[in-house]
């Protein structure tokens, strides 16, 4: 059986720190793209970094680029989204989620992130609150 399970949330003062992770098992991360998503109360689900199985490339929406770091770390089978410099507006939902059509997470061409309606399996959520 395929879960995924993420770890790692809480409450931080802005200017903070978080490191998450995804711990999968039923399932090799290794060989497919892995996604950190967030959702923050009212708001659309929004993809914030990916990782490629092919090359090792990654993804970060421009809201988190400079901040968040994501890794892998294979012989865990675990993926981690290292956050710094938390601001409230990071407050969310976070979800990992594994994409099974892709080994690379975005598009060469265009360089944007394979859309969220392409994973096909996600975690239950961890959530991060960033305030004072």
């Amino acid at each position: 059986q395929v879960q995924f399970v993420e770890s790692g949330g809480g409450l931080v003062q802005p200017g903070g720190s978080l490191r998450l992770s995804c711990a999968a098992s039923g399932f090799t991360l290794n060989y497919y793209a892995i996604g950190w998503f967030r959702q923050a109360p009212g708001k659309e689900r929004e993809g914030v970094s990916c990782t490629s199985s092919s090359d090792g490339s990654t993804y970060y929406a421009d809201s988190v680029k400079g901040r968040f770091t994501i890794s892998r770390d294979n012989a865990k089978n675990t993926v981690y989204l290292q956050m710094n410099s938390l601001k409230p507006e990071d407050t969310a939902v976070y979800y990992c989620a594994a994409n099974l059509m892709r080994t690379r997470c975005f598009n060469v061409g265009t360089l944007e992130p394979a859309p969220s309606y392409e994973y096909d399996y996600w975690g239950k959520g961890t959530q991060v609150t960033v305030s004072s």
